[in-house]
């Protein structure tokens, strides 16, 4: 584990409740995931603009443009990492090669063993939102998410689950594994969404 920084400079950039973390600690619930190619697929499916379900396999996958984005991780537990350079494949070339229909508002983000988590369609369509298959130019380690995880760097890391395997359009917002445990629908760190019970009118799905 790291230590959190002293300089001022640093902690400016920090969401509130923050503390920078040195080092990336590994977080996440459940038993890490065997990876195996041959029956891994990454599927978009739900309401497509043309109805159908979208599926790569590995090697096409990862054969999508390749890109890297420079960006932040702020986990809930109250560490951020600063200036982390991810590679992989954008969120946007994903929504370009398998659209959403016109009244898709939100996506739920599925990955190994059932776990997912709610997205509003613009934090998934974000510059920076990428699916991470490396980070400092070196592949994900299994425990960091191999083959793909997430990336969202403006709202909390749950928001982006490690590994990753399919995205569903939906057109009415409803909670993923962590929403429906008592953490904040939307997730901005830097307003600190960290639990369900911060929730406005208009944060969370219409009952």
């Amino acid at each position: 584990m790291g230590q959190p920084s002293s300089r001022a400079g640093e902690q400016q950039e920090l969401p509130p409740g923050q503390r920078l973390q040195r080092g990336w600690p590994v977080t996440h619930y459940g038993p890490v995931p065997k990876f195996k190619p041959e029956r891994w697929e990454f599927r978009v499916f739900g309401a497509t603009a043309d109805s159908d379900k979208h599926c790569w396999d590995h090697e096409q996958f990862t054969s999508l443009p390749y890109e890297t984005v420079v960006a932040d991780l702020h986990c809930v537990a109250k560490f951020s990492m600063l200036g982390a350079e991810w590679g992989g494949v954008r969120a946007r070339t994903v929504l370009e090669l398998a659209p959403p229909a016109p009244d898709v508002t939100h996506v739920m983000v599925w990955a190994e063993y059932g776990f997912s988590s709610n997205l509003r369609l613009s934090d998934f369509a974000s510059d920076k939102a990428l699916f991470a298959t490396h980070r400092a130019g070196e592949l994900l380690t299994a425990e960091h998410g191999f083959p793909v995880r997430l990336v969202v760097p403006h709202l909390y890391a749950w928001k982006g689950p490690k590994w990753v395997r399919g995205i569903e359009y939906m057109t009415a917002d409803r909670r993923g594994f962590w929403e429906e445990r008592g953490y904040h629908n939307i997730g901005d760190p830097w307003r600190e969404q960290r639990y369900s019970y911060q929730e406005e009118p208009g944060e969370g799905p219409e009952l």
